[in-house]
């Protein structure tokens, strides 16, 4: 009797165990907290949505060309990117953001023969979209409007504008995968994400007190505002901080500079897809598209939000 209940007990363990592998881990559905169940594979196909603007952005600024020009099997027949051109660069920046592009194919073709992927959703990488949201970070309106592909300050402060919050989205996904190869194929995308961020913070950092000309903010001025912003579409408090703060945000609250947005114990903040999505559409709502997406994102995640648009 004592074996039965043993064995009983056991396969209900193996049964619920097989229950969470298929289904995967719970996923915040909505900003803050609340949960959905979704798969390894609905998680990591979601990053395509940052990889594939990433990728096309940095692209066009280096090379005046896309994906599909480079490796066009990996939009899987997905629409063309709109507005992207090249950007007046330097070479030593125009060599930095050329790396980097070709770094987000690799992450693309990673995720692809891992998880399947997606077809590349519609983006607009306009220089009228980036002004919208340059505007909306500063409150006011730019004249003439802030234009990435101008040169190699203003193409650095777009840049700023993306990659974080591939990153800290990174963060919040690894707790939520169930398998191994999962979260190691994730962790290593986060790896050079976090690299790329970082790079960009401290190209800025060298130059926070500098006037962006022809306007009358400084480099500073315009990461903390762009900063403060995603905070406000995201809705859930303070996850992403721009290059100086005030000391009691600093590292052991000793340090106005920031070069690495980190919280009271200098890790990375994190954040939910519904998060991510309110940010990178713009509306501060996972269900409305805008910004980069004008379609919205594609996959099972960010197609659901989508869902419930009324």
């Amino acid at each position: 009797m004592a074996s039965r209940s043993c064995f009983s007990a056991f396969g209900l363990l193996l049964i619920a165990f097989q229950f969470i592998t298929v289904m995967g881990a719970n996923l915040p559905s909505n900003k803050c907290g609340a949960n959905v169940a979704a798969t390894d594979q609905d998680l990591v196909n979601f990053a395509l949505n940052l990889e594939y603007l990433e990728a096309e952005f940095y692209l066009f600024g280096a090379l005046g060309k896309g994906l599909d020009n480079i490796e066009p099997s990996f939009a899987q027949g997905g629409p063309p990117p709109v507005g992207g051109q090249v950007a007046n660069l330097d070479p030593k920046t125009r060599r930095l953001i050329e790396e980097f592009a070709y770094q987000e194919i690799g992450h693309i073709r990673a995720i692809v023969k891992a998880e399947g992927g997606f077809p590349r959703p519609l983006l607009n990488i306009s220089k009228e979209v980036f002004a919208t949201i340059v505007n909306q970070a500063l409150n006011t309106t730019l004249s003439p409007p802030f234009n990435p592909y101008a040169n190699p300050l203003n193409y650095i402060l777009a840049s700023y504008i993306i990659p974080y919050v591939g990153l800290v989205g990174y963060v919040g996904t690894i707790p939520n995968l169930v398998r191994r190869d999962s979260r190691a194929l994730v962790a290593s995308l986060l790896g050079v994400e976090g690299g790329q961020d970082a790079v960009f913070r401290t190209l800025l950092y060298e130059r926070a007190h500098e006037t962006v000309h022809p306007y009358r903010f400084t480099v500073a001025e315009f990461t903390n505002r762009i900063s403060e912003f995603r905070n406000r579409l995201a809705m859930c408090g303070l996850k992403d901080e721009g290059l100086m703060v005030p000391l009691q945000l600093g590292a052991e609250n000793r340090t106005t500079s920031n070069i690495l947005s980190a919280d009271a114990n200098s890790l990375s903040y994190s954040r939910t897809p519904s998060q991510i999505l309110g940010i990178i559409y713009g509306t501060g709502d996972e269900s409305k598209p805008g910004g980069f997406y004008p379609n919205g994102g594609n996959g099972r995640i960010a197609k659901s939000f989508l869902s419930r648009r009324p």
